[in-house]
């Protein structure tokens, strides 16, 4: 009997169909060169580009008994090689994209934390200084601005006009600036 080596494609495939495993060896070293050579200029990972042409080859071995070829062995290895770096550089982007994503919630998680912690600060630190306002001050401003009273309302509950209630209002509010500012200005 002639060495596998002298056949052909072809004809490997038919011994390959009745199970030769010396056909399935012959195809196995003219081809995995090849197609590694493939995969790995399009992914330029080593483990990545031998796993795919080991996959192909197992592939091809598992289906060996139905195996029909509508082309050569060489256009359907390499379009198999084709179809399998795709799938992993799908995967890749996929992954980069969830991992980007889950960056970018975790990034957006961090800040909202630091901001809610800045603004909780910035409360004590308001409410201090309306604790430094004069008395009638602090009770208009916290009315007002606290729970949300109109001036009428302050106005009947106090026993006091409006207009005064604007005074302290202003009054409070320049106070309160002038004070968060030198603060600001501190912190930063």
């Amino acid at each position: 009997m002639l060495s596998k080596s002298s056949y052909t494609d072809e004809q490997l495939i038919t011994f390959l169909k009745e199970g030769s495993e010396q056909a399935f060896t012959e195809l196995y070293n003219r081809y995995w060169s090849k197609l590694y050579r493939v995969a790995y200029n399009q992914l330029r990972v080593t483990e990545e580009a031998e796993e795919i042409v080991q996959d192909i080859f197992i592939d091809l071995w598992n289906r060996r008994s139905h195996i029909e070829l509508l082309s050569s062995l060489n256009n359907y290895l390499a379009v198999a090689v084709k179809y399998r770096v795709i799938k992993i550089l799908a995967k890749q982007h996929n992954q980069y994209k969830y991992s980007k994503a889950a960056s970018l919630v975790t990034s957006q998680a961090d800040n909202s934390t630091q901001e809610w912690l800045a603004l909780d600060d910035l409360k004590i630190q308001l409410g201090k200084l309306v604790d430094q306002l004069p008395e009638k001050c602090q009770q208009v401003y916290r009315l007002s601005r606290e729970e949300e009273h109109s001036y009428k309302q302050i106005s009947e509950k106090l026993n006091i006009s409006e207009k005064t209630i604007e005074s302290h209002i202003n009054k409070a509010i320049k106070y309160l600036k002038a004070n968060l500012n030198y603060l600001f200005s501190f912190l930063i």
